[in-house]
């Protein structure tokens, strides 16, 4: 084996380690094993939704709860300290929901695309809820798939083709 293609395989095996190494820090966690700030939190930021599934992982040195739950038809994921104080929040939209300026920002690059999955971006601080963006899951017309991400604004600020990626994984 060249040097070089031994080198391509190892980094390919490094790469692949540490992807697997990133997703060993999600941890699946119990509905009813959920610290109660979080759950609390959950519950009064989104009365009446029902929680689906939560996971606890570390962002860097910040161990944090993702919890997935289902809020008047919309898949919502919402991500929090482990003393409840909510950080940010995924919630899954109609591509028609979409403001003007991003809907037509994504027919101008994307003319003909259809939309697999909409999702608006909210960022918190001091416990204000700011819209970030939107990401959308399309496939255009030649049947490329991407995740673009676009300012409330109408600006396209991140693609990443997902065309090599399996189906069903969103």
């Amino acid at each position: 084996m060249s040097s070089l293609k031994r080198r391509s395989v190892a980094v390919a095996l490094g790469l692949l380690v540490a992807a697997a190494a990133a997703r060993a820090d999600e941890e699946k966690v119990p509905l009813d094993k959920l610290p109660r700030a979080v759950a609390d939190a959950v519950k009064t930021r989104f009365p009446g939704a029902k929680l689906t599934e939560a996971a606890k992982e570390k962002e860097g040195d910040q161990t944090v709860y993702e919890v997935a739950l289902k809020d008047k038809d919309h898949n919502v994921d919402v991500t929090l300290t482990p003393e409840g104080k909510i950080l940010g929040i995924e919630k899954e939209m109609a591509a028609k929901e979409l403001p003007r300026a991003v809907s037509e920002a994504l027919e101008a690059k994307y003319p003909g695309a259809t939309y697999r999955k909409v999702e608006e971006i909210i960022k918190v601080k001091d416990g204000e809820e700011k819209r970030e963006s939107y990401e959308v899951l399309l496939v255009t017309a030649e049947k490329k798939t991407f995740e673009v991400v676009v300012s409330p604004e109408g600006r396209i600020t991140k693609v990443e083709d997902k065309s090599k990626e399996k189906e069903g994984k969103d």
